[in-house]
């Protein structure tokens, strides 16, 4: 056995080096237990499409490899300025600063003209044809119920009439498929050679989840990870000049690093919602994603906090996670509250049971229809007049 997956290996070395025409960019290959061929490859962060072409390559060339159920390809990120040569090439020792120059410290921050480096205005973006308007979901903090809020929002959305689309952003940790029952979803793929988008209670739906083994970790690179992101929004067919959207919400990853400053970059967002929870911790991190938003102008509809507080049997409000902290950080940003949203079962239920609370009746359903009437508003209200200024205050 062994010695028939060492044939095996070497048929899948020579063919990974005749389709890049080196062996230096490949890093190991791999043939598991069930016969998967696991290659991993160098990838230059600064040359995603480059990446994407090598793994296509590799895949071809492989394809008809005897021996071979199936194959994974790992792209992982080789250091910069590293010529490719194989994880031995030697490398030079980092030289100190230059005089005059200091080192990143505590307390540093992201100057503008670093935040503008190859940041288009919004008239160079070009527009998505058939999605008007595009609204991202977003927070700085995982946990907060971000996700939540993207499928019941845009659930209640087309639950009032409107044609929306959704798409599951987070790669590292797509919730989407579970909280709309589509854990089995797959797109198709049309004639154009597009995804098509899972339809799911009346939405138009893509996530790396549905196009993933839900047990495989996700060891993408930042630069992997938008190319992903860029697939799913522009080879889709979300949309169709006898089909067009209303909307189309992205439910955003965590955090403010390239996946995020990217996507408030390069893709033409209309507006953002920030969520978060009323305890300091969360409120921390808002602070950073409305300062990534400002700096790269996207207007802020405004703040939906979560987990507000839990209601018990007799009527009284326990605050859990707090208290007043979404409000108090909407004053101190100069943005409207839009929402505060209980702990209610009947949210968690429609999470974990893939039908949205928003699609039933009762206070979460009523709760949700309300935010979708303000947020749709909010995004008209754009049109008309500029949008709200964010403030910071010491």
């Amino acid at each position: 056995m062994f010695k028939s997956k060492e044939k095996t290996r070497k048929r899948l070395a020579d063919a990974v080096n005749r389709a890049l025409n080196s062996p230096h960019w490949v890093e190991s290959i791999t043939i598991d237990a069930d016969n998967c061929a696991i290659i991993v490859v160098q990838a230059d962060p600064s040359d995603p499409e480059a990446a994407e072409k090598r793994k296509l390559d590799i895949e071809a060339a492989v394809s008809g490899v005897t021996g071979v159920n199936s194959v994974k390809i790992v792209l992982t990120a080789q250091r910069s300025g590293a010529m490719p040569g194989g994880p031995n090439t030697p490398q030079t020792p980092s030289a100190p600063p230059a005089p005059g120059t200091t080192r990143i410290r505590k307390g540093a921050r992201l100057s503008d003209a670093a935040m503008e480096q190859g940041a288009p205005t919004m008239s160079q973006i070009p527009n998505i044809p058939g999605i008007p308007r595009i609204l991202v979901v977003a927070s700085a903090k995982g946990g907060v119920g971000k996700s939540t809020v993207a499928v019941n929002l845009a659930a209640a959305m087309a639950k009032a009439g409107m044609k929306v689309g959704l798409l599951d952003a987070d790669i590292y940790g797509p919730s989407i498929p579970t909280m709309l029952g589509q854990t089995d979803a797959q797109p198709d793929t049309g004639p154009d050679g597009k995804l098509i988008p899972v339809n799911a209670h009346g939405l138009k739906t893509l996530s790396i989840g549905y196009l993933s083994d839900p047990d495989a970790p996700m060891i993408w690179r930042g630069p992997i990870v938008m190319s992903a992101i860029t697939q799913m929004l522009n080879d889709a067919n979300w949309a169709s000049p006898d089909d067009p959207l209303d909307l189309l919400i992205i439910d955003t990853p965590p955090g403010t690093g390239d996946a995020q400053l990217a996507i408030a970059q390069k893709v033409p967002v209309t507006a953002a919602l920030i969520v978060t929870t009323p305890q300091e911790v969360a409120l921390a991190d808002v602070r950073r994603g409305a300062a990534m938003f400002a700096k790269t102008a996207v207007p802020v509809l405004g703040i939906i906090e979560t987990m507000s507080w839990f209601e018990g049997p007799d009527g009284t409000r326990h605050h859990i996670m707090g208290q007043g902290g979404g409000a108090a950080m909407a004053v101190q940003l100069g943005l409207p509250l839009l929402a505060e949203l209980p702990m209610l079962q009947a949210i968690r239920e429609g999470g974990d049971s893939g039908h949205p609370a928003a699609l039933s009746d009762g206070p979460a359903a009523d709760l949700f229809m309300a935010l979708a009437k303000t947020t749709a508003e909010a995004l008209d209200t754009l049109q008309t007049k500029p949008a709200p200024e964010i403030v910071f205050v010491d």
